[in-house]
This record gives C-alpha cells, structure tokens and sequence, in this order.
C-alpha cells in the first residue's frame, strides 16, 4: 500500500530509469531513495505500480481499505451481484467519490435513476422535511401526497400529449411493482372482457427487461435470468421486436395484455419503430388486449418529451403506462398510470401495497414530475443528445473497427461495438469516468439529465483515451474487469 501512496512520486523515475538533476539537495535525496527502492523490485511490480501513476483512478488495491471493508462485509451478504472494486461513499451532481477519496464523472445515473444528478439540494431538503412531519401510515388512511402525486402524473401525461385517455394511477414503490400491477391489471380486464377464462395470455418481446418479481420475470424472455427460476407463469408468450408482421398470429383473441418498451434500455438501447407500435396498438385494440408501455427507463423525459410515446399517433397510444427510476431520484417509488378502460374494471381489493405512496416517497416524486415536466429541461436534454451524438460519430471515424452503430434518443443513448465493452468500461473507470453497458457488446450512456456540456466533454475525452488504451497492442486496463452487469433489480 506505501508503495502505491508514492507511486505518482517514484513514476517519472521508474520510467527514466535515471535520477533528476536537480540543484536542490532534497530532490537529489528524494530521487535517490526512490530509484533504490525501484531496483529491488521485479520488473512485474515496477510496470504495475508505473501504470497505476498515471491513472487518476486506479482499482482499490487488495490492501486498500477499501478491500477490507469489503472482505469484511461479503460474508454477510447475499451473493447476487458482481462488483467493480470501488466503493463509492458520497455524490454531487454529475460526481460521486469513493472510500479513498477518488473522484468519478457518472455516465450512470444509477442506471438512469438520478435525472437530477446525485444529491439535489431540493431533493434533500424535501426529504429532510418530510421525515420530520410524516414519513408512513400504510394505506389504511388517506395523506396528501398520494392524491397530489396521482393528479399531478395525470395532468402531465395529458399536456405531453402522451396517453390522450389517462385517468388513474397506482402508487408502488419499484419498476417491477408497477410492471406487476400492470399484468394483474391486464388479467383482470381479461377476465371482465371474457368471463370464461380463456383470455389469459400475456405477450412480451425478446430483448426486454421488466423485472425481477415472478410476474415481471415472466415477461423478460432472458434465459440468464429466467432458467434458474423455472418454470414461469403459465400463459407468456414472445415475439421478436419491430417485427410488423409477426403481430398477427403473436397477439390474439387469447390475448389479455402485451407489454412492450418504447426504447429497450438493458436490450442494447434498441428503438421500437413507430410503424411497429402503430401495428402493435391497432391489433390490441382489435382483439380487445391492454397495451402496457413500460417506460421505465425511457420516460420522465430521459428522450426529451415527458413520455417516450409521446410523438406517436394517439391511436398508438397505450392503456397503461408504467414509471419508476427518476420518479424518485434514487428513493424507491414507482407508478402504474391507467386509461378509463382498465381503471372502471379495478376493484377495492384487486391490488395493494404497504409502503406504495408514503408521504415521504410520494411528496418527493410529486417534485419530481414538477422538475421533469418542464419544457425548458426537455429542451436541455435534445440540445445535450447532439453533443453526445457529435462525440460518438467522432469516436466513430476514430475507430472505425471498433464502433459500429449509434443508437437511442435524447439521453439514453447506445454505441454498438464489435467487441465486448468490458475492457473500455475497466479503462474508463481507471481514469474517473463511470459506463455501463447493455444487451451484446453495447455502451449505454443514460447520465443524470442536468449534465453540463462541459461534463459531456470531460467524459467523452476519457472514453476516447479508454477506447485508444484497449485497442492499442501491448496495452490493457490494469483493474478489475466485470463483465455480465445487468440492469437494476427494479
């Protein structure tokens, strides 16, 4: 570890191999020490500890105390997740520091969660006020939050010019919740259209993501996350994304619910096209099955409208929608928003939740919608999409072998790679940037939607220089390379 806290002083000598000439005794002295040291090490921890000098970022090393903690802990925690080394411990804005003092750009947002950035001083103050006034009575009494909160998501929904029928919303308190209500929903309105019982399947699209609870699992046709959990519920079926012409046979009079993201965010950040959700709408509304949009991810303006569906035609329009991730900034709460149709077919006792609508969550989400909703950030958010989509075509004619499509809308945005990403998300982080990545071979970028132009430069520079280390023979990233990083537990 002492050698590490004096590699940035040794660097420049382990690589000269020489001593300065520096008039000053002290200098001579320091220099001296340090290339005696050098030569008793081999050449292995020489290179090692000369590449960690020059990263602003390097991996926590095995002695840190950043290791320890985390040896010291692992014991007692499910094993559910493979992490990078850091240990991240504070936030502001578009940054976040970890236990050993090291400052990070988040490209993340917490997999698009903090659409105002980490630690938002209005959030904090909402939250600070309200645990000090009410934070839960459960759902056996009225607060004033829920309603607040519904009304609001209502309103916007309905000025977005996004689903034109919107009349009522469930709070709960994740994504996998909301896509919960969804399906029981659907199944309810199912067994209301048609008594006896037979319409009952629910269609979902290879490449989703929607969850982790059994319902939600049903629905995300991953075999990564279903195979260990089989069998699922009875009655889900898949089709292929964007596939016009398969909506026919796929959805039918059997059918009482499809759900379909209108922008995959853990698929690859693939984009349905309207044509496909136009097709998809009108075969609903034929055999009588609730179309859900699950905007996640891609709602609450990630795209620059308040909803991802807000540009189509209200005949594309779904019956539910369901909303979680910036809801809260980081507080767990979701929302399934629904049309007439389904809400005059729900019944006191069809659904419910303990925590879903608590005045702290709801209050907090009520600011939310109000920040999100504002056209002026919408506008911020189309204005800093060009910026990334200069970069990227820039990154493109650099490496020409490496990235191969562009994709996405406002901010969430995907580069296609040709090769796995791991290595560039190593390199990235070793040099205080944070990506993630998606689908097969993809970089997703969903950063908090306040960045500023000048934080979208700063990142961008460090992933051309991570993109440039690993395609660069003889050079690699020197930290820990995990692979196989999944979208949130929702």
């Amino acid at each position: 570890m002492a050698l590490r806290i004096l590699a940035k002083r040794v660097a420049a000598t382990l690589k000269a191999g020489t001593v300065s000439s520096s008039p000053k005794c002290i200098a001579k002295r320091n220099a001296s020490q340090a290339v005696a040291a050098a030569t008793n090490l081999s050449a292995g921890v020489r290179d090692e500890i000369y590449r960690d000098a020059q990263l602003s970022n390097p991996d926590p090393a095995p002695d840190s105390a950043t290791a320890a903690l985390v040896n010291e802990q692992a014991p007692f925690m499910v094993k559910t997740y493979v992490r990078p080394p850091p240990m991240f411990v504070k936030g502001e804005g578009m940054y976040l520091w970890d236990i050993e003092n090291r400052k990070y750009l988040d490209f993340t947002a917490g997999i698009a969660v903090n659409a105002l950035g980490h630690c938002d001083p209005e959030i904090s103050k909402i939250i600070a006020q309200q645990a000090k006034t009410l934070m839960h009575t459960s759902n056996l009494y009225y607060n004033p939050w829920t309603g607040a909160l519904s009304e609001l998501l209502v309103q916007k929904t309905l000025e977005s010019g996004s689903m034109h029928d919107t009349s009522a919303v469930f709070v709960c308190n994740s994504g996998s919740e909301a896509n919960e209500a969804a399906i029981k929903f659907a199944r309810k309105v199912g067994k209301v259209v048609d008594p006896s019982g037979e319409k009952y399947e629910f269609i979902s699209f290879n490449g989703s993501f929607h969850g982790r609870t059994m319902g939600a699992l049903s629905a995300t046709p991953n075999p990564k996350y279903q195979k260990p959990f089989a069998p699922m519920l009875p009655g889900f079926k898949y089709g292929t994304y964007n596939d016009v012409a398969g909506i026919k046979d796929l959805v039918t009079g059997k059918t009482c619910g499809v759900i379909v993201e209108p922008i995959q965010g853990e698929g690859g950040v693939q984009v349905a096209t309207e044509e496909f959700l136009v097709a998809l709408a009108a075969r609903c509304r034929e055999v009588g099955a609730i179309l859900i949009y699950d905007e996640i991810q891609c709602g609450l303006s990630r795209t620059g409208r308040f909803w991802a569906h807000a540009s189509l035609p209200k005949s594309a329009h779904p019956d539910i929608i369901t909303t979680a991730k910036a809801l809260g900034n980081g507080f767990p709460i979701g929302a399934t928003i629904v049309n007439g149709t389904v809400a005059e077919k729900i019944a006191v006792g069809d659904h419910g939740t303990t925590f879903g609508g608590n005045p702290l969550g709801a209050r907090l989400a009520h600011y939310m919608v109000s920040r999100l909703s504002d056209p002026k950030l919408q506008n911020e958010v189309l204005a800093k999409s060009k910026i990334f989509l200069k970069h990227f075509q820039h990154l493109q004619q650099m490496f020409p072998e490496l990235v191969k499509e562009i994709r996405g809308r406002g901010l969430i945005l995907g580069l296609q790679l040709t090769q796995d990403p791991t290595p560039i998300v190593t390199a990235a982080r070793e040099r205080g940037l944070l990506v993630i990545t998606a689908g097969t071979n993809t970089l997703r970028f969903v950063p908090s939607l306040t960045i500023k132009e000048e934080e979208i430069e700063e990142g961008m520079q460090i992933l051309e220089e991570a993109m440039r280390v690993v395609l660069t023979p003889g050079e690699h990233p020197s930290g820990k390379q995990v692979s196989g990083e999944v979208d949130s537990p929702n």
